[in-house]
This record gives C-alpha cells, sequence and structure tokens, in this order.
C-alpha cells in the first residue's frame, strides 16, 4: 500500500472529536461594578469587527479589579496541578517541533484517554518551523503531506507534486493552538530533558520508561552552579523528536547510546530531499524499547539525508510515529506495571 493510500484509509485523518469545554469561575464582582463593566464596553458582541467604531468607551475605560497575589495563584496552581498530574504520563514527547506536534496531534485525536505530556527545551515551540528556510517565509511540503494539511484545515497554494503553505509561522501555531486545545496534553516549555528513565527485562535489556526533566536556564547552568537536583516523569513511552544534533538536539538517541539501550548513532548525512524525507518517515520507529524517534533525529540515528526546506516529512514522520507508539503502548505499559508497584493514574 502507498504511503498516499495509507493516509487516506488510516483514522488518523478524521474529524475532530467534541472536546469538552471547562467552566471558567465568573469573577465575584459587587453588582455596580459588572454594571460599570457593561457600560463601558460600546459593542460586546464584536470588539474588533468595526475598527470605525470604538468597542469602549476609552474615556471611562478601566479593566476589572484584580489583586497581585490572586495572578500568580491563578498561575501556580494550575502548574503544579498539572506537574502532579503528568508525573505519571502514558507518552512523554521530547521536543515540541513540527514533527513533536504532529505526533501529538495525532496521538491526542486518536487516544483522548491517554495523557500526554510534551516536554520543549524552548520558551516559544516549533523548532525551526516558523520559517520555510534561510529566513524566507514560505513553507513548502510536497504531496501526501497536503492530506494532513487538509486535517488542520490549513489554505495553500497546489503547485502539482507539492504545496505551498504562505507562512510557516502560520502552520506551525495553527498545529500548536489545535494541540494545546485537547484536553489530554500538557506542554510543559522552558523545561529540558537531562537524562531517560530506564529499567530492565528478565533478560537485562534496557527499557526507556520516562524522562529527567529541569528548568532549560538550570540545565545551561550545571557547570558554573553547585548541584541542583531534577524532577522526573513516568511514561510507558517516549517519543523523541529533538531534531538535529546540538546542545539539546538528539538528545535522546545520544543518551541512549552512552547508557547502552542504543547501539548506535550514524548521524545525518548530506543534504538529498528525494531520499531524505522518504527515508525519515520510513524511519520513524521505536528504535529501543519504550523510545519511539521521529523527524530529524531519526536521520541522526539510521545515518540517512538531511533534506532542508521541505517540511512534508516532518509532518508524516509524526503522524507515523504516533502509529508506532499504538503499536507498542500496550506492551510497554504491561512490562512498567510489573516494576516497583507499576504505574498509577
Amino acid at each position: 500500500m502507498t504511503l498516499s493510500l495509507l493516509l487516506r484509509s488510516t483514522n488518523i485523518f478524521r474529524a475532530p472529536t467534541a472536546i469538552e469545554t471547562q467552566t471558567q469561575t465568573t469573577p465575584a464582582f459587587t453588582e455596580p461594578q459588572v454594571l460599570k463593566l457593561k457600560q463601558n464596553v460600546r459593542n460586546p458582541d464584536s470588539l474588533v469587527a468595526n475598527a470605525v467604531t470604538p468597542a469602549f468607551d476609552w474615556n471611562t475605560f478601566e479593566f476589572a479589579p484584580i489583586r497581585e497575589s490572586t495572578v500568580s495563584r491563578a498561575m501556580t496552581k494550575r502548574y503544579f496541578a498539572d506537574l502532579d498530574k503528568y508525573a505519571e504520563s502514558d507518552v512523554v514527547i521530547v521536543g515540541a517541533g513540527s514533527a513533536g506536534l504532529s505526533a501529538a496531534y495525532t496521538l491526542g485525536k486518536a487516544r483522548p484517554d491517554l495523557k500526554i505530556a510534551i516536554i520543549e527545551s524552548n520558551v516559544a515551540v516549533g523548532g525551526g518551523c516558523f520559517l520555510g528556510g534561510q529566513l524566507f517565509s514560505a513553507m513548502v511540503l510536497r504531496k501526501p503531506a497536503h492530506l494532513f494539511l487538509n486535517d488542520l484545515g490549513l489554505e495553500y497554494e497546489d503547485e502539482g507534486d507539492y504545496v505551498v503553505v504562505k507562512h510557516a509561522a502560520y502552520f506551525i501555531t495553527t498545529l500548536c493552538s489545535k494541540v494545546l486545545a485537547l484536553p489530554n496534553v500538557k506542554l510543559f516549555n522552558a523545561t529540558a530533558v537531562e537524562d531517560l528513565l530506564t529499567r530492565k527485562d528478565e533478560n537485562g535489556q534496557i527499557r526507556i520508561a520516562g524522562v529527567v526533566t529541569n528548568w532549560t536556564l538550570v540545565t545551561m547552568h550545571h557547570h558554573d552552579q553547585s548541584c541542583m537536583d531534577p524532577n522526573t516523569i513516568n511514561a510507558n513511552v517516549v517519543l523523541s523528536a529533538t531534531g538535529h544534533d546540538g546542545p539539546f538536539g538528539a538528545f535522546c538517541i545520544k543518551r541512549g547510546v552512552e547508557i547502552g539501550a542504543v547501539k548506535k548513532m550514524d548521524g545525518m548525512r548530506g543534504l538529498d530531499m528525494n531520499k531524505a524525507e522518504d527515508a525519515v518517515v520510513k524511519g520513524a520507529s521505536e528504535i529501543a524499547p519504550g523510545l519511539v524517534v521521529a523527524g530529524m533525529e531519526v536521520a541522526e540515528h539510521s545515518g540517512s539525508n538531511r533534506m532542508g526546506p521541505t517540511f512534508g516529512a516532518m509532518a508524516l514522520s509524526g503522524v507515523k510515529a504516533a502509529e508506532e507508539v499504538l503499536k507498542v503502548f500496550d506492551e510497554r505499559k504491561k512490562q512498567n506495571q510489573q516494576c516497583y508497584g507499576g504505574l498509577s493514574a
């Protein structure tokens, strides 16, 4: 079956499932405050639809009252609740570039029952996907990657064998917004993976069972500060999409080789678009028990070519990696349940 037919037949590209919306608590304003706020808004149904008619009476404009500590508590209580919830995750995705987010989108839609944590070392997501290449804005994706764009609802120019999205940032921000809207996915950005959690089976084979994390700024300063111990997240499968070799790139493969979980890291070869994109998609797989790779980390592992500024393989390697996760997930979960009391919800 060709990849094009596979993408058309798979249930990955189905309509999104309904997402439950969380009820937000209305601030406890007194009646006069609420009345004042309503009077201040001239066009409450559309604040920016008609710039000729101001949305507010700017002469009497003011925000609803708040205490500074309220802002702090609103952020911290939710963040620490997320840390508590995702300390036991079903899947951890390392890297929120185009491949990692495509994998998260695919997994989150296909299995809304799974808890998926995304760890991104940068403050911003997207990796190198905010520009098409050499600071040019347009993004080129070879077919059949346009099917993924269709699922996202993105507009593009059809040039026959390839399509062009008007700006790479349009792609990555749309993808990110849809991932973050999923109720079973949490992004922890400005957070680095410093190590891998491991287990050994009865034959002595090493299995990846989670990640070791720290604030990125802390990770970057271990050499000039005293010991700052990390945090951990248990997971049944780790999906690594950290990109090219670099300070944080290809991290899980490099660490996997050091600890004996991954056999080799061949290093990425020179640019050949036609060979590279097929190889990166086909190579998205479980390379060690519990560790699946996607995106350019595949090329660093397998020694395949780089593809340069064409992005179809980034999206579709994420899709394939998500499918590879689901192939092994039940077995890895069963194995982990037999270790140290298993996994709790």
